[in-house]
């Protein structure tokens, strides 16, 4: 054995050698370990933020009648994704329905894909005062905006 390769072999035996590569286990494993945890954080707040899954949308569950017209929305499923059925008074096909909240304010879009009914839309913003679904109706075929109320049914 020459000088050279004992030293190293007495190196890894010093207990400042063995002292140093155990910092850099720990150091590597709270990186790992930060680094998960910031992960799981992350997918966990991105979950509570998608549509309905925040307490408060169960609110636009129900039945809503739109007194001028007798059209009624229901809505379903607040607790995940949102579903709507529109009745005029048969079932008009719902595209696409979303629940959305800015601070306090719930709002909900629903989008109608029918003949009559080509990507017309509401917006609407629930009033919990009134217990009132209110907005603006867009009907495509006459490319006009109405101003709407729906009520929740009892």
């Amino acid at each position: 054995m020459t000088m050279r390769t004992r030293r190293r072999t007495l190196d890894r035996r010093h207990p400042a050698w063995v002292t140093g590569r155990r910092r850099l286990l720990i150091a590597v494993s709270l990186v790992l370990a930060v680094g998960i945890l910031a992960a799981v954080l992350v997918l966990r707040s991105g979950e509570q933020r998608s549509a309905g899954t925040e307490p408060g949308f169960a609110a636009l569950n129900g039945r809503w009648l739109r007194p001028d017209g007798g059209y009624v929305l229901e809505i379903r499923g607040a607790g995940g994704a949102i579903e709507a059925t529109y009745l005029n008074p048969r079932p008009i096909t719902v595209a696409r329905t979303e629940a959305s909240r800015q601070g306090s304010t719930l709002s909900l879009f629903v989008e109608l894909r029918a003949p009559g009914y080509p990507g017309s839309t509401y917006t609407l913003t629930y009033d919990p005062k009134r217990d009132e679904l209110t907005g603006k109706y867009f009907q495509a075929a006459m490319g006009q905006t109405f101003e709407v109320l729906f009520q929740r049914m009892k």
